[in-house]
């Protein structure tokens, strides 16, 4: 059951990478992949009950899948230490911005909302 699982994860994985590619669309594979699984979700075409048990085991387990990069980091540390000042200049704007902008689309999401219930 697992291995049908994994291997429609890595269908649309796979499929993301052909997509790729063929039409250089410069876009990670893999969201492309994540994005046709959804899309494939959305149409039926697959069911969530197919990938259901997989999915939450990935998703119960997302930290352990962070640690290598979170230690491959320490090999940068003077790199990141001489730069620290614009990265954490970088983080707090982009966090802002990103916080207005999710406000601001919430903000306009309702009003259409409202104008279609009206």
């Amino acid at each position: 059951m697992m291995i049908r699982q994994l291997a429609i994860l890595f269908g649309c994985l796979a499929l993301g990478e052909l997509v790729i590619y063929l039409t250089h669309i410069p876009l990670p594979s893999s969201i492309l992949g994540m994005l046709l699984l959804t899309l494939l979700l959305k149409l039926k075409v697959i069911r969530l009950e197919w990938v259901r048990s997989i999915s939450d085991f990935l998703v119960g387990n997302i930290g352990f899948f962070f640690v290598p990069p979170g230690v491959a980091i320490m090999l940068y540390f003077d790199i990141i230490k001489a730069q620290l000042l614009p990265i954490v200049v970088s983080t707090v704007v982009s966090t802002i911005l990103v916080l207005a902008v999710t406000g601001w689309v919430h903000q306009f999401y309702g009003k259409a909302k409202d104008k279609l219930k009206g």
